[in-house]
């Protein structure tokens, strides 16, 4: 995997999209390979919610971007509690077929958006993650998704001048930068594996050694949940 040192510094509008249909094509036949009662599973990093909550969260996100509905409040919990309730006369395959759909259509949206969406396709990757960790599926978090994803969190935290943090990672030929770069700030210093570096940003919890200076953990955290 190779990830350009300087991929934050240009945005590529066709990234999320790409990450979605990469992200696509593993999990939906992942997804409709599973028992009916694994989507009952819970989910650790949403602790509220089981795998079926959890694809219908990300399911409902994108047709909001396909359909640019975009009320007050929308992604507050309560927001997102109501379109799971929308959902619950569904059965698991047609949540299955909507997140699809999203995942499938939403890429243009994105694209045309200049970037203040990008952070909820990046969102919806790092959930497919945790619902590998529910079912106990190998490569949460990685995967063939995993260089799109590095670049697009490249890219967010560039564009909202997050902390500065540059990163050797052990799976890539080149450093990642990541965040501020107006040097106001030093860089904080990562050393790992690029899935341990997008679970420190997700706020989910490491599973393997890394080493971190300059910045706490908790500070990475970009998607607040």
């Amino acid at each position: 995997m190779t990830t350009p040192a300087d991929v934050q510094n240009v945005r590529d509008p066709e990234l999320p999209g790409r990450l979605l249909t990469v992200e696509r094509d593993a999990l939906i036949p992942l997804l409709r390979s599973r028992a009916e009662e694994d989507f009952a599973l819970p989910v650790a990093a949403c602790p509220a919610w089981t795998v079926r909550d959890v694809l219908a969260h990300c399911s409902a996100a994108l047709t909001r971007v396909v359909e640019n509905r975009f009320e007050k409040g929308v992604f507050s919990p309560e927001s997102n509690d109501r379109d799971i309730a929308e959902r619950a006369g569904w059965s698991n395959a047609q949540v299955v077929d909507e997140l699809e759909r999203g995942m499938t259509e939403a890429g243009p949206v994105f694209a045309e958006a200049g970037g203040a969406l990008d952070l909820i396709a990046l969102g919806e990757w790092v959930h497919a993650g945790d619902v590998r960790v529910a079912f106990g599926e190998p490569g949460a978090y990685a995967g063939t998704g995993l260089p799109y994803a590095l670049a697009l969190l490249a890219q967010v935290t560039t564009e909202r001048g997050h902390v500065p943090v540059h990163a050797d990672l052990d799976d890539a030929d080149e450093p990642l930068r990541l965040g501020d770069v107006t040097g106001q700030r030093p860089p904080a210093r990562f050393i790992g594996d690029g899935s341990t570096l997008l679970r420190l940003y997700a706020g989910r919890p490491a599973d393997r050694p890394y080493e971190l200076a300059g910045v706490e953990a908790a500070e990475l955290n970009i998607l607040g949940d």
